[in-house]
């Protein structure tokens, strides 16, 4: 399988232009908000849904095999679409945020 990231354009402490990836999942979540929950108890620590054993990664998983929302919710309906509209929303805030500073 193939892990989302994002490329993250900075600065180093001359101002030059250096580059960093990093994994989209870890930069788009808050474990505190009721939409993605981390515990070693649950899949080693996978980051889930809340209340679920549904790994995030699989969300974005079936969005690049070209599946829609509403397939991955009807796969798994343990997973409520405010929760999966709130990490896609979180991951668009993410990928944008160069652009609102720019």
């Amino acid at each position: 399988m193939i892990g989302l990231f994002i490329f993250q354009p900075s600065r180093d402490s001359q101002g030059r232009g250096v580059s960093s990836w990093q994994p989209c999942m870890e930069a788009a979540m808050n474990e505190h908000d009721g939409v993605v929950h981390r515990d070693p108890e649950i899949l080693g620590g996978t980051p889930v849904f809340v209340g679920t054993r549904v790994p995030v990664k699989i969300l974005f998983d079936y969005l690049e095999a070209g599946d829609s929302l509403e397939v991955f919710l009807d796969q798994f309906p343990s997973v409520s679409r405010e929760q999966a509209v709130a990490l896609l929303e979180r991951a668009r805030e993410v990928l944008t945020a160069d652009e609102s500073a720019a």
